[in-house]
């Protein structure tokens, strides 16, 4: 290619990030790397990508233009890393799935199964995880597959799909909380009380909450929280469905509640999972309601 790859993902990165620092960041490679790599780019096309006389980077008319061929380029590259996978044939001995807790339960059970009896020699492996940690977790190549609440972008090696499931959240405090009396209650009142919350150990925005704010990284641990009265929580309703009882744990009646979320499944697109782990990902691209 006469174009560096890098070159080709630090571009797309600073559009989609915004800044040259952003992309470092996501990138995790040091800005002035950015930096040069996209000015050798444009040395290579000659033409100017970005205007730098404002504070950030503005894609200029040509930038425009050129990012339309970089992306395509970059996915006709993924396209061939995950042909080159299916030609080899092979079956990873181990496969890492990283899975939020809005995932029903009895969809894991079937996955449990299905998995199983297809691929009886390879090692499974189950983590949990949410929102950043699960993105985090497969930059990394921790886990190779990985569900999340669904989002508008990601990052450039980062793969995703819609399901077709969906997640059900709902709004929940003990039986024996004083919320749990009100037969209406508006979601701003919700400030003046405790907030158990979900904050991911990637997650730095819990001081920009309004209210007092008790905070855990997953859902389950939540659930515990408010089964004991220490507050509000918005939870998986499959969770509570699951793990809790209509005597410890109620919903409250706020309007536009329980909420419907999409979910989407996660790859890495620079090292694509293996016979197995095309499998689980087809296996809940098909799985319905």
């Amino acid at each position: 290619m006469r174009y560096s790859p890098e070159a080709l993902v630090a571009f797309v990165e600073t559009v989609s990030t915004g800044s040259f620092s952003g992309a470092a960041r996501r990138l995790r490679k040091s800005q002035s790397t950015i930096s040069t790599a996209i000015a050798n780019l444009e040395a290579d096309l000659g033409v100017l990508l970005f205007d730098r006389s404002a504070r950030q980077p503005v894609l200029t008319e040509q930038g425009h233009q050129v990012l339309s061929y970089v992306q395509a380029i970059l996915t006709a590259s993924d396209r061939l890393d995950e042909l080159a996978v299916v030609l080899s044939s092979e079956t990873e001995p181990r496969l890492s799935f990283v899975l939020s807790d809005t995932l029903d339960p009895e969809v894991l059970e079937d996955l449990w199964t299905q998995f199983d009896r297809t691929f009886p020699h390879t090692e499974f492996e189950c983590l949990i995880g949410e929102n950043e940690d699960v993105i985090d977790l497969i930059e990394k190549g921790r886990a190779q597959i990985g569900l999340i609440e669904a989002r508008e972008r990601y990052p450039g090696d980062i793969g995703s799909s819609r399901l077709p499931l969906q997640s059900h959240m709902g709004i929940y405090v003990a039986a024996t909380h004083p919320l749990a009396q009100r037969e209406q209650i508006a979601y701003e009142e919700l400030n003046a009380w405790r907030e158990l919350r979900l904050n991911t150990f990637l997650d730095k925005s819990i001081n920009l909450y309004r209210g007092p704010v008790w905070s855990a990284p997953n859902y389950l641990l939540l659930l515990s929280m408010a089964v004991q009265g220490f507050g509000w929580c918005a939870l998986p309703c499959a969770l509570v469905d699951e793990f809790a009882s209509p005597q410890t744990l109620v919903p409250l009646p706020i309007p536009g509640w329980p909420q419907s979320l999409a979910i989407d499944v996660l790859w890495n697109k620079r090292t694509p999972p293996g016979v197995a782990g095309r499998w689980l990902r087809h296996y809940l691209l098909e799985r319905k309601e």
